[in-house]
């Protein structure tokens, strides 16, 4: 059985692997001893409630019982923008025109913004290519709000996602090459690192202070904005069933897409029931995302539910894998 729980110290090895594996342009898992392991005090401290809420960070671990392997990470962030800006591009339509000539032209343009402080954001989704299948993925990710629809007061009204931009085959990354670089002057993945591993001061210092016009790019930049990699299709699809849309925002870097939905408007937030649980000796009923009723003890799978009234009849290998026991509080998205 798979099951979703939070990230401990204790697995520095395994989030480092799962770091390499997920490549270029994977921000949010930067291959940094002292990045990861910060990440997982501050996980630990998250689900312990020992930060502020807004400062909270929740690192989560998909695990496969059976094996004792985590194969797959993904995150919630309860505040960005607050220690640091969150910097994205906002494409807009810039209007010319002329009367003596009676012509209009509208340009696509990027402007540096700073406008999502203060929101939560679900990130890091990232699973060994080998389990990407089964359902895996949308378990890891729906857990994610499952943990916010546990508390909602811990997160913020608007929620965000990031999606990776596009690279080439060859590993280049467009807009990288032909936009951002010429402001920060740095390789990539040396700018990848910092904005993962700093304060991002060095964006601040950096980063345009005017409109650039996507007119002006070369074609191979132009037609990244907005474009998401390869890999994050099916991310960007998950996502989208739970209402997000995107947002009007690029990343500064890789022009990946950002896209956002109300808190309480995301499917899964919306739709779970909280439900006290009875035991079945067999596990019976329905496949539904069940998780356990506390941030504390968050514990999330995928498992057959019987519904009955304001109870959730489950079977003992899942109570167990939840570590919920008869009569506890869970909650059920059927």
């Amino acid at each position: 059985m798979l099951v979703v729980r939070p990230a401990m110290p204790a697995d520095f090895d395994s989030l480092m692997e799962l770091a390499v594996l997920s490549g270029r342009g994977f921000t949010s898992l930067p291959e940094d001893e002292q990045t990861l392991r910060a990440r997982l005090d501050l996980s630990q401290a998250s689900f312990h409630s020992e930060v502020a809420a807004p400062e909270a960070w929740y690192t989560l671990m998909l695990e496969d019982l059976a094996e004792g392997d985590v194969v797959g990470v993904a995150g919630v962030k309860a505040g960005v923008g607050l220690k640091r800006p969150h910097f994205s591009f906002r494409v807009v339509t810039l209007a010319q025109s002329s009367p003596t000539l009676d012509k209009r032209f509208d340009h696509r343009a990027l402007v540096l913004v700073n406008e999502c402080a203060g929101w939560s954001e679900v990130g890091s989704l990232f699973l060994k290519p080998e389990r990407r299948k089964g359902g895996a993925g949308r378990l890891l990710a729906q857990s994610r709000y499952m943990l916010i629809g546990l508390e909602p007061q811990r997160f913020a009204e608007m929620v965000l996602a990031e999606l990776r931009g596009w690279f080439d085959v060859d590993g280049s990354c467009p807009f990288w090459d032909h936009v951002a670089s010429k402001f920060f002057r740095l390789e990539f993945d040396e700018a990848d690192m910092m904005s993962a591993s700093t304060d991002g001061q060095f964006i601040l210092d950096l980063a345009p202070r005017h409109p650039i016009y996507a007119e002006l790019l070369p074609q191979a930049a132009s037609e990244t904005i907005g474009r998401v990699h390869r890999e994050g299709e099916a991310a960007r699809a998950m996502l989208e069933s739970e209402g997000f849309r995107f947002s009007g925002l690029i990343d500064i870097f890789d022009a990946g897409p950002t896209v956002a939905a109300r808190r309480d408007d995301i499917k899964t937030v919306r739709e779970g029931r909280r439900l006290r649980v009875r035991l079945g000796e067999d596990a019976y009923g329905e496949e539904a995302l069940i998780c356990s009723g506390a941030v504390a003890r968050f514990r999330a799978v995928r498992a057959p539910v019987l519904l009955d009234g304001e109870s959730a009849i489950i079977g003992r290998d899942a109570a167990a894998a939840l570590g919920v026991k008869d009569g506890e509080m869970v909650r059920v998205k059927a």
